[in-house]
């Protein structure tokens, strides 16, 4: 259901005009029967009518996919007994209250009870004075009754889904037809209940209508609302507790990852409904946008005097008016949006993100829910700083590994080459008076340079991106398969099972080493004729195996000879599994193959994008 194109600031001034329209024509009827009113002598059967109206209207009852009032039969009761002066009056008294109590903006505080007033009052007046009332006359009581109270109880309703109606097409919000189905559907639902109470009502029409009757009749809706409010309320914070769990566990899982960024993105909306996101995170002193979404305007990071806004922040901050009060960041969100909450992602007392939301309707975030996106950023903190804290892991090891490199071209390549050069500065010397040992030391430093052209070549390929970084695990480990079954005569099968998922370039390098590792273990010790390679994608694990049918070997003995040679590859294999927190379990008995297998827990490992691109906007 959309209107034709228009500017969003003219749509809202529209839909604030008519409003203020529908407000004013309402209140004028409610003032004009205030003046008009007639007193009664039956206060008690009043003040229980008003009673339960405000009970139904306070607590809506949960129906098909939304929730509704049932207060028409209080409605149409109090008018047959009192006229039509104390409906309206009572029942927009009572929905003003409550309006208040929601502390909802002015106009909708002033909107609502004006467009019931409305609705009741032309429903009345086109069944009581138009010629409708001599079309539903009939000889039965019961039948002109009964027809009366769907008619006006029909026109009640019509009227005043069409008021609403039009302010939600005016106004700038999205206003698509599956919402206009839900709510149709539940005011039908309404109008149902409402007929039922309407047949009992006039089937029992002629017996006394006194305070105990009245309270016995009506009685069981009013339990039903309360009953269904209790229920809604807890299976509501039900949903909530679920859908927090869902999401920080979703984001600890995948937090690796840019994709922990969409798990945040679908959950989010089940926790609270908003128009516009922005998650912020603290790098080097600057304030980046990690994520948004929704109706922004986002800039490239918060720096000099905007950097205070954030800095030092603990707990939420909430600005309820856009219009009273601005926040630190207005300038990054559309005009439109009035109402924002400002929660703080803090670990050990520090600062390190800030997660923003914002509404399009002024004090519009409940205590409920501004609870639930602080409860959600502590959460996010955590699983941020966690990243955090991988990713300087991994420059920790690769920095590590170049200083290794660095060590070994240093001790290796470089003390050679400085023998070479000293052999060959002797062999310069001696050359005129000893061909001979010229000749042996000339040999010897070619061989010497030899060797350290494959050291630099060795040095040079440890330099490279390391296969599973060029090409992934699974292609790795496949030309790896390929390039042995080059070299040697045995049989492989490679097997992978579930659905492949990135993983982070640490796990994947680990996982890999483990592989050629064992693979060259089997090569060289196994005598195999045949290995089979699984590597399995579950649902909580990854699991690699490495199964050949050799000569086996004790583990026991290979355990000591460990102790005694660090170069072993049983320990290599240990030391990279710890790594990723990783199980290493080796099955071998001597004369019956080897079955090594590597568990490792999914959670925190998936990854395969840069750091930068988690930057990217929703």
């Amino acid at each position: 259901m959309k209107l034709p194109e228009m500017s969003s600031h003219k749509r809202e001034n529209y839909a604030k005009v008519y409003m203020i329209l529908v407000a004013v024509i309402g209140w004028a009827i409610v003032g004009y029967e205030v003046f008009h009113i007639e007193p009664t002598d039956e206060i008690t059967i009043l003040i229980i009518l008003a009673a339960f109206l405000a009970i139904t209207e306070y607590y809506p009852i949960p129906l098909l996919r939304g929730s509704t009032t049932i207060t028409f039969p209080f409605i149409f009761v109090m008018y047959g007994l009192f006229g039509i002066w104390y409906p309206i009056i009572i029942y927009s008294g009572i929905v003003l209250a409550i309006n208040i109590l929601y502390q909802r903006p002015l106009r909708i505080v002033l909107f609502n009870p004006a467009q019931l007033a409305i609705s009741v009052f032309v429903a009345e007046y086109i069944v009581s004075h138009t010629m409708m009332v001599q079309f539903i006359t009939t000889n039965s009581e019961f039948l002109t009754g009964f027809i009366t109270y769907v008619l006006f109880l029909s026109i009640f309703l019509i009227l005043n889904n069409v008021i609403v109606d039009i302010v939600l097409l005016v106004r700038p919000q999205p206003y698509p037809f599956h919402l206009f189905k839900t709510k149709t559907l539940t005011e039908i639902g309404s109008a149902a209940i409402s007929l039922i109470y309407g047949v009992m009502m006039f089937y029992l029409e002629g017996r006394k209508v006194d305070e105990f009757s009245l309270f016995f009749f009506f009685s069981p809706l009013v339990a039903v609302s309360l009953l269904y409010s209790v229920i809604t309320t807890l299976e509501n914070e039900k949903k909530r507790l679920n859908a927090l769990f869902s999401i920080t566990t979703g984001v600890n899982k995948k937090i690796h990852s840019t994709e922990w960024i969409e798990t945040f993105k679908n959950s989010f909306s089940q926790i609270v409904d908003v128009q516009a996101i922005m998650l912020w995170v603290k790098e080097n002193d600057v304030w980046k946008i990690l994520y948004y979404d929704g109706r922004v305007t986002p800039k490239d990071e918060l720096t000099g005097e905007a950097l205070a806004r954030f800095d030092g922040k603990k707990q939420p901050i909430v600005y309820q008016d856009r219009v009273k009060k601005l926040g630190p960041i207005d300038e990054f969100f559309k005009k439109d949006m009035k109402a924002f909450v400002y929660s703080p992602m803090v670990v050990e007392n520090e600062t390190i993100g800030m997660l923003v939301v914002a509404k399009s309707r002024a004090r519009s975030f409940g205590d409920d829910e501004i609870h639930s996106i602080a409860t959600l950023s502590n959460q996010l903190a955590v699983a941020v700083k966690t990243r955090i804290l991988i990713e300087e892991k991994e420059k920790r090891i690769v920095l590590e590994e170049r200083n290794r490199i660095a060590r070994g071209i240093h001790d290796g390549v470089a003390q050679t080459l400085a023998g070479a050069v000293m052999k060959l500065e002797t062999a310069e010397r001696k050359f005129n008076r000893n061909p001979e040992e010229t000749r042996k030391l000339i040999l010897e430093s070619m061989d010497k340079l030899r060797l350290s052209l494959r050291e630099v070549r060795e040095s040079i390929y440890e330099l490279r991106p390391y296969p599973t970084e060029r090409v992934g695990l699974s292609t790795a480990i496949e030309k790896r398969i390929e390039m042995v079954k080059g070299e040697y005569n045995i049989q492989f099968s490679f097997d992978i099972r579930g659905k492949e998922v990135p993983l982070s370039p640490m796990v994947e390098k680990e996982l890999f080493d483990i592989f050629q590792e064992s693979l060259q273990n089997t090569i060289k010790h196994a005598e195999a004729t045949k290995i089979e390679v699984l590597l399995s994608y579950q649902k909580e694990h990854i699991i690699l195996k490495i199964k050949d049918n050799g000569v086996g070997f004790s583990l026991f003995q290979a355990m000591v000879k460990a102790q005694n040679n660090p170069h072993f590859g049983i320990l290599n294999m240990n030391d990279a599994a710890e790594k990723i927190n990783a199980t290493l379990q080796i099955d071998t008995k001597e004369g019956q193959g080897t079955d090594i297998t590597l568990t490792v827990p999914k959670m925190g490992l998936e990854g395969g994008s840069t750091v930068d691109q988690a930057y990217a906007g929703g």
